[in-house]
């Protein structure tokens, strides 16, 4: 008699990915996310990993496929960051992957173990001078409702430092009185933290003029303006924001300037007017630090160094040291 073999049941994770696990893991992935900007850019990042994947001849899904991308795309002569944030999205597509059982988990640490492309040197932000910040938001007509809307945008983005995003969502429930000084409460912002954002007098000003003319009382604050200087819509986009800055930028004569390098330059210029890195930081909300100094620009400065003048250095009068705790005989 033949001994019926049992058919083992084996592993049904696979090292060969369809297009239909991938479009599975993508859409684990994008569901994980919050924010709509991460959405936004691992959505285009799996897209073209996925691109890449199904043009190349049968692949399996593991560490040395993954680093054959880090390799295409380095020869594309794109930007290190580009190429880290690309591999992140790859490497959270097969960490979900291997999470519902499609992908084996021994090949999700390898790929998971794929180093990203190293950062030599770092790249130097765009900052605006004092006159060049207040020509800019003062660039705008305004005597017409576009011109005050525009010069609303230009102010809260130089003035409070808001992202497109948080420009775009802001309403009037935002807009309150604490501490007798204006505020933008409860603002949601990048990864979901919320801050308080304080609001300058002529920044609201500008808000109250483009409200007035566009007669808004409630809902989002900034909305569209046809070419007959007509409001309508809801809200505006990130992309109106976009165009917006660069319409009046190139009118300043001002090249490359984008909507978060006036984010950036509102924080040099308060800690060029001697605000706190601590305080700007919470202005940005920033969750390191480090993030804020980026935006300053810092470097270690030798002559008039912070450390010069403490308040405990002796001070000298006709040739002597006097100290708090007596006088001192002149150094040699």
């Amino acid at each position: 008699m033949r001994k019926k073999m049992k058919r083992r049941k084996g592993d049904r994770t696979k090292s060969k990915l369809g297009l239909p696990d991938l479009e599975h893991a993508k859409s684990a992935v994008l569901v994980s996310l919050r924010s709509p900007e991460s959405q936004r850019s691992y959505r285009r990042s799996i897209e073209d990993f996925v691109y890449w994947y199904c043009s190349e001849p049968r692949l399996s899904f593991n560490k040395t496929v993954v680093t054959r991308y880090r390799i295409h795309l380095e020869e594309k002569l794109l930007a290190p960051g580009t190429i880290n944030v690309r591999l992140a999205a790859v490497r959270r597509l097969a960490y979900e992957a291997a999470d519902t059982g499609l992908l084996s988990p021994d090949l999700a640490a390898g790929i998971r173990r794929v180093k990203g492309a190293k950062k030599l040197g770092m790249r130097l932000g765009n900052w605006l001078t004092v006159e060049e910040a207040r020509s800019l938001w003062q660039r705008p007509n305004m005597h017409t409702v576009k011109g005050k809307r525009d010069r609303a945008i230009l102010a809260v983005l130089l003035g409070c430092g808001l992202r497109r995003r948080e420009l775009v969502d802001l309403n009037f429930d935002h807009l309150q009185r604490r501490e007798d000084h204006w505020a933008i409460v409860d603002l949601v912002g990048k990864g979901g933290h919320i801050r308080t954002v304080p609001m300058p007098d002529w920044v609201k000003q500008t808000i109250d003029d483009w409200l007035s003319a566009a007669q808004i009382a409630h809902g989002r604050v900034f909305r569209c303006v046809c070419r007959r200087g007509i409001v309508w819509g809801t809200k505006i986009t990130e992309k109106v924001v976009w165009h917006i800055v660069k319409e009046y930028a190139g009118q300043l004569g001002i090249s490359k300037l984008a909507p978060h390098d006036l984010r950036r330059s509102c924080a040099r210029l308060c800690h060029d007017s001697g605000g706190e890195l601590e305080q700007i930081q919470f202005l940005l909300g920033h969750v390191s630090v480090q993030t804020t100094e980026k935006y300053l620009g810092c470097k270690q400065r030798l002559r008039s160094a912070v450390n010069d003048r403490i308040g405990i250095e002796p001070c000298y009068k006709h040739g002597v040291q006097r100290t708090l705790i007596g006088i001192l005989p002149p150094r040699a």
